[in-house]
């Protein structure tokens, strides 16, 4: 049974969401406490340096903050929920005394996030959209808390392998339905959910740029969308930069999504993004 605290909390919980997609756009900054992961693994892998990472970027104009433990990137190991939980939930505790942007736990796991959520993150962001983990949408259903659902196929150490679509925007579109069904009849509510194409996430390097140049049939389903193309391989694969040296490619890639209605963003460049999308804004307007 939901207490009136929790309820309380949900409704909280909720006005994140809404508050955050009444604005022109929305910038999620991404706090990877991980060793591993393809861009910025290692560098705040520590609860101090997570911390201060994720206060910056709340400084640079973050909407939300997306606090996660398990690498997603290609061939990633999986970790337990005993160990992810012990690389995010301090981060989460002392973050959620600090800021005043909502957080959001990246997380596959009902586990993970019921005890994220229980130290003060808002959001759960699952990249499986509940394929991982059947007690997700009861999860997410009880906590009414906002929930990013992501399309990908297979797992990550596999997803990757031989990615094979007929029509990418069709099958994706179709995929994530079954998924949100799957949240909807567990009790969520519809405004509750943001969808994610996965950019990077089994698909090769044309079909993310059919997806994004598509993008607009995603935000026609009738659901805010995020989109997460910061720094990511396919820009890599045109431009042959290093992850470390994508930022131009990444600002450019954001450009179809935004003119096509998406106004969530996942980066790991705040300012940056922040500042572009300020100009890109301005000269549509």
């Amino acid at each position: 049974m939901v207490t009136k605290h929790t309820t309380f909390h949900s409704h909280a919980r909720h006005e994140t969401l809404r508050r955050v997609l009444e604005k022109p756009f929305a910038i999620m900054g991404i706090v990877n406490v991980t060793p591993d992961s393809f861009y910025d693994g290692g560098k705040f892998f520590s609860i101090d340096g997570a911390l201060d990472h994720a206060c910056r970027l709340a400084a640079q104009g973050a909407d939300v903050l997306d606090i996660g433990g398990q690498s997603t990137r290609p061939g990633a190991r999986a970790i337990d929920a005993e160990e992810e939980c012990g690389r995010v939930i301090p981060v989460i505790e002392a973050l959620a005394k600090k800021v005043a942007v909502p957080i959001s736990v990246d997380t596959f796991s009902s586990a993970v996030a019921d005890r994220a959520l229980s130290a003060g993150a808002r959001w759960v962001n699952d990249i499986s959209a509940g394929r991982f983990d059947p007690n997700m949408p009861v999860l997410v259903a009880e906590k009414q808390c906002p929930v990013i659902l992501m399309h990908s196929r297979k797992a990550p150490d596999t997803m990757q392998i031989d990615p094979c679509y007929a029509d990418v925007i069709a099958e994706v579109k179709q995929e994530l339905s079954v998924q949100t069904d799957m949240f909807l009849k567990a009790g969520v509510r519809r405004e509750n959910i943001i969808l994610d194409p996965g950019i990077g996430f089994a698909k090769r390097k044309e079909d993310n740029l059919f997806l994004l140049a598509q993008i607009k049939e995603l935000a026609a389903c009738g659901y805010p969308v995020c989109v997460g193309t910061s720094r990511k391989s396919f820009i890599g694969r045109i431009t042959g930069a290093r992850p470390e040296s994508r930022l131009s490619g990444s600002l450019a890639s954001i450009v179809p999504a935004f003119e096509a209605g998406v106004r969530l963003f996942r980066v790991h460049d705040v300012e940056e993004t922040l500042q572009f999308l300020q100009i890109l804004r301005a000269v549509n307007m």
